[in-house]
């Protein structure tokens, strides 16, 4: 096994040589193999264990067996302590996924600040096929069967290519000691069963289960590359990215039998999950919006809209002095008097300076907001305003308005405020030029 996990590096993970390498090591059987061929290959490696107090004095017999077999090896070790059970009652999580979240938080904290290149975890062939069968049991795209990823980021499973007789074959061959985990018995977890009672009788059905395993990830791959390959050829024609939000143009993607597929592989990345949701938003009326924890999609007249959270929302009130000339945050004014009134435009206005209260302020638009549009003789809502110049919700989130006290003196960038114009009788004329 020695000559093939060199071989499996060389050829499959180059990158690998001459880093700087983080093992996670829990004292099973898998990790004490993989901290075994690492040495013996002499990679640069240290060691990260981590406790997780669910076990009793088993979890601690557990990290003082690793560290005394770093100790023999001379292999630098990092240790954590964690109080899983009470992190995930506080949290209203499950013991397993906050096992996971601490455990992968600790390892980037240690992969930036002692400078490592990547983290190696020691998940092999039959964990590949375990994970394979738990996503198919429970409905998984074509990205939930392809198995455990040989890489993810900075964290790289190098054991991927062996299967669990092959770890315990050299584990037998070169004496390696290691822990046994009383939990993996228990049937208590999907995994556990799987691993006892169904992955034993269909590798007696077919001996060459893992041969014909890895044949299947291998054509899933190529199958799941052909769809990839078609969803960026389909996404250059269908959206569209603008400054702070992406725009799926409907019309052009209903033309394409699949388009719940194409959306799928769009909206997954952010966090989406109700995609029952998220298709009946196509047919849904203008306004009606799917939200994940990060993003929002909105349905607006003939596309959908998908922008970050963080744009609909802010309470930031930003003042502005009388004799300020430069505004940079949160967007960029010029101000400046002038002695008479060029061509105006959306984005500039030229104001009565005697007219304003100073400070301005520069605030996002409130329910029940009033102004006297520019060439108007009568008051009319902002809301109203803008259903009539057809804004969308993310229109009106970006919104920003210059006022004079409790007035508005100009929707920026789009309408000012009849009652600063210029006239006649003004002797001080401010220009306001928004910069995009």
């Amino acid at each position: 096994m020695l000559i093939k996990f060199r071989n499996h590096i060389d050829n499959n993970l180059p990158f690998l040589n001459g880093k700087k390498l983080l093992l996670a090591v829990s004292g099973g059987i898998d990790s004490m193999v993989l901290i075994n061929l690492c040495y013996q290959l002499k990679l640069d490696f240290a060691v990260a264990h981590c406790n997780f107090q669910l076990r009793g004095s088993e979890s601690d017999e557990d990290e003082t067996f690793v560290k005394s077999q770093t100790e023999k090896l001379q292999v630098p070790i990092f240790i954590q302590r964690f109080d899983t059970k009470a992190f995930a009652e506080q949290n209203k999580l499950s013991i397993q996924v906050v096992a996971r979240n601490l455990r992968y938080e600790w390892f980037y904290t240690l992969l930036a600040n002692h400078n490592f290149d990547y983290i190696l975890t020691a998940h092999h062939l039959d964990d590949s096929l375990e994970t394979f069968l738990i996503n198919f049991t429970r409905g998984s795209g074509i990205e939930g069967l392809t198995g455990i990823p040989k890489q993810n980021d900075k964290i790289v499973r190098p054991l991927l290519a062996f299967s669990r007789y092959d770890i315990e074959a050299f584990a037998k061959e070169n004496q390696i000691t290691w822990c046994e985990d009383s939990s993996n018995s228990s049937d208590k977890y999907l995994r556990n069963k799987l691993r006892h009672d169904v992955i034993p009788i269909l590798k007696e059905l077919n001996p060459s289960l893992l041969s014909s395993f890895e044949n299947t990830i291998n054509h899933l791959k190529q199958t799941q590359s052909l769809a990839q390959d078609a969803t960026n050829n389909l996404y250059q024609k269908v959206v569209s990215e603008e400054e702070n939000h992406t725009v799926i143009d409907l019309p052009k993607l209903l033309k394409y039998r699949n388009y719940k597929a194409y959306l799928f592989n769009w909206l997954q990345p952010f966090g989406f999950a109700d995609w029952t949701s998220v298709y009946d938003l196509i047919n849904a009326q203008s306004g009606k919006q799917v939200l994940s924890n990060t993003h929002i999609l909105l349905k607006n007249r003939d596309s959908l809209l998908l922008f970050p959270k963080q744009n609909v929302t802010g309470d930031e009130v930003f003042w502005v002095q009388k004799e300020q000339t430069e505004v940079k945050i949160p967007l960029k004014l010029s101000i400046c008097n002038v002695s008479d009134i060029s061509v105006q435009s959306t984005n500039t206005i030229f104001v009565d300076e005697d007219k304003l209260q100073f400070p301005l302020t520069l605030r996002r638009w409130q329910e029940g907001d009033i102004f006297q549009p520019f060439g108007m003789t009568g008051t009319k809502k902002l809301s109203k305003y803008f259903k009539d110049e057809k804004f969308s919700l993310l229109d009106k989130a970006n919104i920003w308005l210059l006022c004079s006290d409790d007035k508005i003196v100009w929707i920026v960038g789009k309408r000012q405020d009849e009652r600063f114009k210029v006239t006649e009788t003004t002797t001080k004329i401010l220009k306001i030029n928004y910069t995009e």
